[in-house]
């Protein structure tokens, strides 16, 4: 029987190499972008078409490459950053395997033009997968371009799985920001089909981050730093009030590479105990710098994981660290109801106008800080504060000198509601002056459960809604038809707002604003990543933050973008996860009686978009099973 196992040709153990190395274009600008990193530039340029699927260009001025190590570089395990394997526990660059370049070339058109410093002449080679087509000699300036062309060309199967233009670009925008944050010192710029996204300059870690995020992060930072003899930490913390719901401002870099590790976010989550609202996701950028022996970067083929010596020392270094500055910057929970951020998450129903009350004993043993009277040489806004925290006292304790009296209602007082986020239509009017119910329906009336469910009784049971959950499928409803029909209410503001975003997601409101305009919203460009808000929905007009919603909307967009949604499908999801209810608000009759009505109005009353029940019942068979049990 003739022999069946034999070697398989490079240009397919090359292609197998890339599977694991090569994921998408953004794989290929981490590989090249680290090699320039290496090579000592100072400056860096990326340039990208179609999300990296025509073109993925990297320009760097570092020490370039003789005429030899260039062709060599294209051969697999050709490496300058290792020579033996004790050379693996002392690594400082980025890459140290060999594997990338020829993993590019194997699925893609690749030229390479690189001189080095002391040479007149540079050289130019072009491989299409694996095979070299040309080599000669050539002019170019000093250091190396790597272009990356139709990549996956040659695996049809391979490109035809990759996501949409905006999906691999915030791929690309994830790795390059990475990298840029890693090295604050050197420039990098970032061009994607023609239009310059990132123009970043060397400077300082909170300069970068500044440029990275955007000129609002400045306002969101705490120092971290901490050296010991064995790891030294430094970076950055985002305060509390500005954590945000979503994931994606989470940096650890190890001795200046960047990696992911749930066990590291747990201790820095840790570290924010009591501080953070619930599904809220602090900012952070932290560098963990420590001797090489006691880390293994070896670990996965993309070398965003590692294994620590000793993980437990880490963890607990890295949450008192944080602990620490967070402490050190009075950033603490606090009774101040003007100051602490987890009190102004909730809003706080409406109250009917009436008088201040405090009584003579209160008054005298709160002394001068509860009393609102001004205290000589006290600053205008301290009054305010305390005048503020009064109020809030009083409504808290409000009532309790009345209970168990048989004093009557203000009859003279009328109801107030809440002012909701839904648009209330035509025929509707009479909901907002919520006349008095009959005996029957008080009996009916919906209640609401710990701020976050409605709770209704009906002929089976009880239906139990969740508020946010259905206000988020009435709204996806209301505005993908919006989207469709073109057509939208716009109330203008009197003083329109300015909106300053972070470049990547200024880019990304380019490209959505006439999509969001059809909404209701007015959003001009203004230039240098800042936006005009003329007009908002009429619905949301006075009633939520304008800058707050358009921030959620598109950081919502950029989490559904792996869903591989249409655009208008996505907005609408966006939109109304941004917009609707949310848990913790105070509804009052009415508008849980709106709320019921209109989510069974609705096409597919039973789920939200984002595929969480909006409602349950419980039939009252089973309630009677439970009490027999």
């Amino acid at each position: 029987m003739a022999d069946i196992i034999q070697l398989l040709p490079d240009a397919i153990a090359n292609q197998i190499a890339a599977g694991e190395v090569i994921q998408r274009p953004a794989s290929v600008v981490k590989e090249l972008m680290e090699n320039a990193i290496d090579a000592g530039a100072d400056s860096v340029k990326l340039v990208v078409k179609d999300a990296g699927k025509t073109l993925i260009q990297v320009i760097d001025n570092g020490c370039g490459m003789s005429e030899t190590d260039a062709r060599m570089a294209f051969e697999r395990h050709a490496t300058s950053k290792i020579r033996k394997a004790d050379d693996l526990f002392t690594i400082r660059t980025m890459g140290f395997r060999g594997e990338a370049l020829a993993s590019i070339a194997a699925i893609a058109q690749v030229e390479l033009k690189t001189r080095r410093h002391s040479d007149e002449l540079g050289v130019k080679i072009s491989i299409h997968g694996s095979e070299v087509q040309s080599q000669e000699a050539c002019q170019c300036p000093r250091g190396t371009t790597f272009s990356v062309k139709n990549l996956f060309y040659n695996v049809p199967a391979r490109r035809n799985f990759l996501k949409s233009n905006a999906v691999e670009m915030r791929h690309i925008m994830d790795e390059f920001q990475r990298i840029a944050i890693a090295h604050p010192e050197i420039f990098f710029s970032l061009h994607h089909n023609d239009s310059e996204v990132f123009h970043l300059p060397g400077s300082k870690l909170r300069q970068r981050l500044i440029g990275v995020f955007g000129n609002h992060a400045n306002k969101k930072l705490v120092p971290v730093e901490e050296d010991t003899d064995i790891i030294r930490l430094k970076g950055y913390v985002g305060k509390p009030e500005f954590a945000k719901k979503t994931r994606g401002e989470q940096f650890f870099f190890v001795n200046g590479r960047f990696i992911k590790s749930p066990y590291l976010n747990h201790a820095v989550v840790a570290a924010y105990e009591d501080l953070l609202p619930d599904g809220s996701y602090p900012l952070y950028v932290i560098f963990i710098d420590m001797d090489p022996k006691y880390i293994d970067v070896n670990v996965h083929p993309t070398k965003q994981e590692i294994k620590f010596e000793d993980e437990r020392l880490v963890y607990n270094f890295l949450r008192v660290s944080v602990r620490h500055a967070l402490g050190q910057y009075s950033i603490t929970p606090t009774l101040d109801f003007d100051q602490d951020p987890s009190f102004s998450n909730i809003p706080s129903p409406a109250r009917p106008q009436r008088e201040e009350r405090v009584s003579p004993n209160a008054a005298a043993s709160s002394g001068s800080r509860f009393s609102g009277q001004p205290v000589p040489g006290q600053p205008a806004s301290e009054r305010q504060r305390q005048a503020n925290n009064l109020r809030h006292w009083e409504e808290l304790y409000d009532g309790l000198d009345e209970h168990g009296t048989d004093a009557q209602p203000n009859e003279d007082a009328q109801p107030v509601t809440l002012e909701s986020d839904w648009h209330q239509e035509e025929g509707d009017a009479s909901f907002a002056q919520s006349d008095s119910l009959s005996e029957q329906e008080e009996r009916k009336r919906p209640n609401q459960l710990h701020n976050r469910y409605v709770v209704s009784q009906i002929k089976s049971g009880i239906l139990i809604i969740d508020q946010q959950a259905a206000h988020e499928r009435i709204l996806y409803e209301k505005y993908l038809e919006l989207l469709h029909q073109q057509q939208s209410s716009t109330q203008k503001q009197l003083f329109p707002r300015t909106l300053s975003l972070s470049p990547s997601d200024a880019n990304l409101l380019k490209e959505l604003r006439e999509q969001i305009n059809l909404l209701g919203f007015d959003i001009e460009e203004f230039g240098a990543n800042t936006f005009v808000i003329n007009g908002v929905p009429a619905e949301l007009a006075g009633k939520q933050d304008e800058q707050q919603v358009i921030e959620t909307l598109l950081e919502q967009y950029k989490g559904n973008l792996e869903f591989q949604l249409d655009v208008k499908d996505n907005i609408a999801r966006a939109m109304a996860r941004s917009a609707s209810i949310k848990y913790g608000q105070v509804l009052q009759p009415p508008e849980m009686h709106m709320l019921i009505d209109k989510l069974f109005a609705c096409a597919v009353p039973f789920k939200s978009p984002s595929g969480r029940k909006c409602f349950i019942t419980l039939e009252l068979d089973e309630l009677a099973k439970r009490f027999d049990g």
